[in-house]
């Protein structure tokens, strides 16, 4: 905390703890009743996995049913999003999610915001993709959704993939992808005392955070970079319109827009 901080303001009202209280049980309740009926968007992003992790899971795929490691491509990781949204339009296009935590892909991006903080070039090049999915593909949301059950996604099952300009996954027959670099190490939404610090101590108050709270979701603020040209799946789908509308989760189940009636 910053003594300006401290100085212009009763920091009786900052203080924390990490107990929520019955007040914050009731509006959480409350909160959650509400956004079930209230369409959310669904999105997957893909990404690769920090090189040290790469090598261990390509171990595990040579002494499985890959024959050889020369036949293994890179390692890419995807997760379901449970929140995504775009932020700004300028001057920068932003958008943001957030992701449970401890996950592999949370380790990702924050990685490549590390490997990248210190870059003297004006824009880092991406390093992951936003896929926002079709009404077509409720299995595809499932399936990077579990990652206990499909640890493997891009090898293990039968989606449609292909690769970016930038080597990153982008998701056949999704309504868009973007190509996106985060903008900074991911924000703690367990504790928000990080909101006062200077920009200086921010990484020391942000270790701070996570040793006292233990965290549930990380906040990730991204730069689009390049909507991408999405290339259509190989077959046909059940139902081509589903292509062109959205996936929506309403009410816990997977759903799309539908039109008003005129009054």
């Amino acid at each position: 905390m910053t003594q300006e901080v401290l100085d212009g303001c009763d920091t009786r009202h900052l203080k924390y703890s990490s107990a929520p209280s019955t007040q914050t049980e009731l509006v959480k309740k409350s909160l959650r009743e509400l956004l079930r009926e209230t369409a959310q968007p669904v999105a997957v992003v893909t990404s690769t996995l920090p090189d040290y992790e790469t090598e261990s899971l390509q171990r595990s795929y040579s002494s499985s049913s890959v024959k050889s490691q020369k036949q293994i491509p890179s390692i890419f990781h995807g997760a379901t999003l449970s929140s995504f949204t775009s932020i700004a339009l300028d001057p920068h296009p932003l958008v943001a999610f957030s992701l449970r935590v401890p996950s592999r892909m949370a380790l990702a991006l924050n990685a490549h915001a590390v490997k990248h903080m210190y870059r003297t070039q004006t824009q880092t090049p991406p390093h992951m993709v936003i896929n926002i999915l079709s009404a077509a593909q409720p299995n595809i949301a499932r399936l990077f959704s579990r990652s206990d059950l499909h640890p493997f996604p891009f090898t293990d099952s039968k989606v449609q993939w292909m690769l970016s300009a930038d080597g990153l996954p982008v998701i056949k027959g999704a309504l868009g992808a973007l190509s996106c670099t985060v903008v900074g190490r991911s924000l703690p939404l367990s504790d928000t005392r990080w909101m006062y610090s200077s920009m200086e101590g921010w990484e020391a108050e942000v270790e701070q955070v996570e040793g006292v709270s233990g965290l549930a979701s990380e906040l990730f603020i991204a730069r689009v970079l390049r909507v991408e040209d999405v290339q259509e799946p190989e077959g046909q789908l059940e139902n081509d319109e589903l292509r062109t509308l959205p996936l929506l989760y309403h009410q816990r189940q997977y759903t799309t827009v539908g039109e008003i009636p005129n009054s």
